[in-house]
């Protein structure tokens, strides 16, 4: 029994021997002998240039054959004012790989991303052993952190905000760093309850803006105006991302919060132009504004100051009149004082009190390609809010006649032709749309000979002229057409003026304030009396 355990031991020897022997035949080669590493910096600044450097070294006694190196960088890498990724070293490039030999290869790129984010470079380096048709793989990778990004990102948020008030925030950014940043975007996440009511400059779907090329010493801000219908006392967290995009991916730069209370408030301000909250004014036109503060605290009010200040080149300061009131023009404000307006010399809880003015607005003004606003700012105690209206374009229609042939002066019963030329400006803001309709009197009629395009029609039945102008921007160049007409005046308009057009009327839909603007031109008569 023993002898047979002995011969099945010394079998079983044999055959591990020979198995190890034919695998050591078959893998003579350790992947180990090929150290491979990556070489670069721990941390960086964001967008700073980084050199990685790829070592390897043959530790073994066999030549490596056919080598193909892969490096790859770390995500939101630029590289050659490109995002490749990867880059290759081929077989021919690399050459045979001998026993002890030893090489290095650079690769150099801008790293982006959040700060205090880590970035991981990668290497691979494949070859076949000599006299081996197994092929093997070497790998390394290096991380490096982003230490800093040199932009300034913050909130300008008061700490604590009045619930179902009107209030302004504003979205801070500025560039210290040495590389220039495009493809820029802020986001913004808002509270619940929080309603926003507009922005400085516009929102792509409410809570993104993309920023200019920001260049080094170069910032910006994004002005905000909402309010919260929260509970009194309740903490609300605002959150904001500055963010630039990259081969469709948006890659966060820096991330900020801040939170604010809702708070009671202690006095309410109500302002109303032309007994509305919402008007939209016209060039012209007369404002009579009406400014209503409410105690809604628990204690009473003495010995208050109301000031409102107005703001906009479309105001006409030389009207301004009120009540009780002071204006004064050096800073254009007006300054209602305890001693005249007996609400603000006490004003118990619960209670209400009223000041007013009035003020024109210009006819027309150098908009200077801005949007036509008018601002006013109230201030009472602590309590500061600020209104805005907007104000329409101005289009003007400019209507002339040039005799053109037959009697002069017109003569009742017989033909006389004229030039009429049409002018449109268009003052303010951008216009759609715009159109200008007049009625042709019965002994007028169109000869066919003028500059009308298919843009001019007119209609024999109602016998209006249709001119459809299309979009003009503001302050943009006049746009003009002329048409001949012919005019066989009545008896009864000898010694008369005859009209030539009438009900002439320039219509257009304001973008800034979508709302129809209209404008009548006198009628348009003969130079000359009818003989």
């Amino acid at each position: 029994m023993v002898k047979k355990i002995l011969i099945f031991a010394v079998v079983a020897f044999l055959i591990l021997g020979v198995l190890g022997f034919w695998y050591w035949k078959k893998n003579p080669y350790s992947k180990d002998v090929l150290k491979i590493e990556i070489i670069g910096p721990s941390e960086v600044d964001f967008s700073e240039e980084v050199e990685y450097t790829v070592k390897y070294k043959n530790n073994g006694d066999v030549r490596l054959e056919n080598p193909r190196l892969v490096f790859e960088f770390p995500e939101n890498t630029l590289v050659d004012g490109g995002s490749v990724r990867r880059k290759e070293i081929s077989p021919e490039e690399l050459g045979d790989i001998y026993p002890g030999e030893e090489k290095t290869y650079s690769f150099k790129g801008r790293l982006f991303g959040k700060e205090q984010s880590l970035k991981t470079a990668n290497v691979w380096l494949s070859y076949q052993p000599k006299n081996l048709n197994a092929r093997y793989e070497s790998q390394s990778s290096f991380t490096t952190k982003i230490k800093s990004v040199p932009l300034t990102f913050d909130f300008d948020l008061p700490s604590r905000i009045e619930a179902n008030k009107d209030f302004e925030f504003s979205l801070n950014y500025y560039s210290v760093m040495d590389y220039p940043l495009s493809s820029l975007t802020v986001k913004t996440e808002y509270p619940a309850g929080f309603e926003l009511k507009s922005s400085k400059p516009a929102s792509i779907n409410k809570n993104e803006w993309d920023i200019p090329l920001l260049n080094r010493a170069e910032g910006g801000r994004i002005e905000i105006q909402g309010k919260f219908s929260a509970e009194l006392g309740e903490y609300k967290i605002f959150k904001a991302q500055l963010g630039m995009w990259r081969d469709g991916e948006f890659v966060l730069l820096k991330e900020i919060n801040r939170g604010v209370e809702i708070m009671e408030p202690y006095l309410s301000i109500i302002q109303q132009v032309n007994s509305q909250a919402d008007y939209v004014a016209s060039p012209g036109d007369q404002l009579h504004y009406e400014i209503s503060f409410r105690n809604v605290g628990e204690e009473p009010f003495r010995d208050l100051f109301l000031v409102a200040r107005l703001e906009g080149s479309g105001f006409d300061f030389s009207t301004v009149r009120t009540q009780d009131g002071q204006f004064e023009s050096g800073d254009n404000t007006i300054i209602w004082d305890w001693h005249d307006t007996p609400k603000l010399r006490f004003l118990d809880q619960g209670e209400e009190g009223k000041v007013e003015f009035w003020v024109k607005v210009k006819d027309g003004w150098d908009n200077q390609g801005k949007e036509s606003v008018l601002k006013n700012a109230i201030l009472i105690s602590k309590v500061k809010q600020e209104f805005s209206i907007k104000v329409n374009s101005k289009l003007e229609l400019n209507q002339q006649a040039i005799l053109d042939g037959g009697a002069n002066p017109p003569q009742a019963g017989t033909a006389t032709t004229y030039n009429i030329s049409w002018n449109v400006k268009n003052r303010l803001n951008n216009m759609k749309n715009v159109k200008v309709k007049a009625i042709l009197p019965q002994n007028v009629r169109l000869t066919g000979n003028s500059s009308q395009d298919g843009s001019f029609a007119f209609d024999s039945q109602s016998r209006e002229i249709l001119w459809i102008v299309g979009d003009m921007q503001a302050g943009s160049a006049d746009s003009s057409i002329s048409f001949q007409a012919e005019i066989t005046p009545f008896p009864n308009q000898k010694g008369q003026n005859a009209s030539l057009i009438e009900q002439a009327r320039i219509i257009g839909e304001d973008e800034w304030t979508q709302r129809s603007v209209e404008q009548k031109a006198n009628s348009l008569f003969t130079p000359e009396t009818v003989k």
